[in-house]
């Protein structure tokens, strides 16, 4: 959520930033709005004032034995209309609160101008794509004989759903650990395990609720209740309502959990694999700093991700995301992008956000500055440090040989017992 201050002193400015997403603000709707909130709240503050002094003269009145039921009866009416006013004030607030959560953050000026994804901005590439002397597969047509099975998985639940078995669910577990295991020990990170579950609150601190709504999966018995669709969301909580110790910071999680998402948004697209799922396993990075540290944190925790690719000698190219494709919370944000051999182009596989103190606000999480004694909001960051699913994908693809095995990466033959090979 944006600083509300924003809106009453810089109006103008907000809105000519909010059209760089291409976001149309209605202004007018929001002053109207504005001005009825503060007439009200001035006609409260009177309200309230007259009260409290015909109180005074009620005890006065009382103390010297003089009759006080016409000054009751002026009270009462007094506090009639002041009901009446809180109760519109009330209702006039919620909704420039409602008003105000559908309203995305203001872009980094880094940001380069754009619409869509073909406007992001590439900044960097590592690695070269195999050159194969063999027309290679997708991980669809690879993973079928080893162990994937999509028919199973929409036997079980429904399409976008997948099975993994023998040595691919292996190889999928053997990719978290490594990934756990270098974020911890190499970056710095506190592994953290979190709830699968998250309540309401927790999503509309990150930003999830309400606008998203539709891409969450609720719980039957009690739609209080949802699944998680990001680590993201459980973790960045840890914080909701916690003034952190200056001391303490920058906090680093890591969090591996699955990720449950109706792709409400995502009819007819990627329809074909482990692209686009309902439930898949993330590794999750979150950051949580003061604003100082921000800006580096993102650079630094952008790398963290890109640490894991270059381990699986994976290729890959660092994209900014330009003004029309940046999330709702999100101020900056950088994509990772995978070689993919088998659909001949590079797919997002983390994507790694500053959503400076937009979240924070929401969360009411701050810490203290010791400079002035007083709390102020945190900066939070989190990004994908990787996609577990898509990770097994981009090996697979890439790694692949012409009988159909694959290589395992020398990254992950320790935690596979030594299996160079999957057959």
């Amino acid at each position: 959520m944006l600083d509300p201050r924003l809106f009453r002193s810089e109006l103008d400015q907000v809105q000519q930033q909010l059209q760089r997403r291409n976001f149309q603000f209605d202004a007018a709707a929001y002053q109207a709005l504005e001005d009825r909130r503060k007439d009200i709240q001035v006609k409260t503050q009177e309200l309230q004032n007259e009260r409290n002094t015909r109180s005074k003269a009620i005890g006065q009145a009382k103390a010297k034995g003089e009759d006080i039921q016409p000054l009751l009866d002026q009270v009462a009416d007094l506090g009639d209309q002041l009901k009446a006013a809180e109760t519109e004030l009330d209702e006039i607030q919620a909704r420039l609160n409602t008003l105000m959560e559908g309203i995305p953050n203001i872009l980094d000026a880094s940001v380069p101008a754009g619409k869509s994804d073909e406007d992001n901005l590439e900044i960097s590439r590592w690695g070269e794509p195999r050159q194969f002397d063999f027309a290679p597969k997708d991980h669809v047509d690879l993973g079928e004989p080893l162990g994937m099975n999509f028919e199973l998985g929409a036997k079980i639940a429904s399409a976008r759903f997948v099975v993994l078995s023998g040595k691919l669910a292996t190889l999928q577990r053997a990719i978290i650990q490594l990934m756990l295991d270098t974020h911890i020990n190499e970056h710095g990170y506190q592994e953290t395990y979190v709830p699968f579950l998250a309540n309401a609150d927790s999503l509309r601190g990150t930003g999830q609720l309400p606008k998203f709504e539709a891409d969450l999966f609720t719980v039957k018995n009690d739609p209080t209740f949802y699944l998680i669709p990001t680590a993201e969301v459980p973790v960045t909580n840890i914080v909701r309502d916690v003034i952190v110790d200056a001391k303490q910071m920058p906090l680093k999680f890591v969090c591996h959990s699955p990720c449950f998402r109706s792709e409400a948004g995502a009819y007819g697209s990627d329809v074909r694999g482990m692209i686009r799922q309902h439930q898949f396993e993330k590794v999750e990075l979150v950051q949580i700093v003061t604003p100082e540290q921000s800006d580096q944190a993102h650079e630094e925790l952008t790398q963290h991700a890109e640490n894991i690719l270059k381990k699986l000698n994976l290729p890959y190219r660092k994209v900014l995301l330009c003004a029309g494709d940046t999330g709702f919370s999100s101020s900056k944000t950088y994509d990772l992008e995978v070689w993919l051999p088998g659909q001949q182009k590079y797919r997002e596989i983390s994507s790694c956000s500053n959503f400076k103190d937009f979240q924070a606000r929401r969360l009411q999480a701050r810490w203290r500055n010791p400079e002035t004694g007083k709390p102020e909001l945190v900066h939070t960051l989190n990004g994908s440090g990787l996609a577990a699913g898509r990770t097994l994908i981009a090996i697979m693809e890439n790694y692949q040989n012409q009988d159909g095995s694959i290589t395992v990466p020398e990254a992950l033959r320790a935690y596979m017992g030594g299996i160079d090979t999957i057959r």
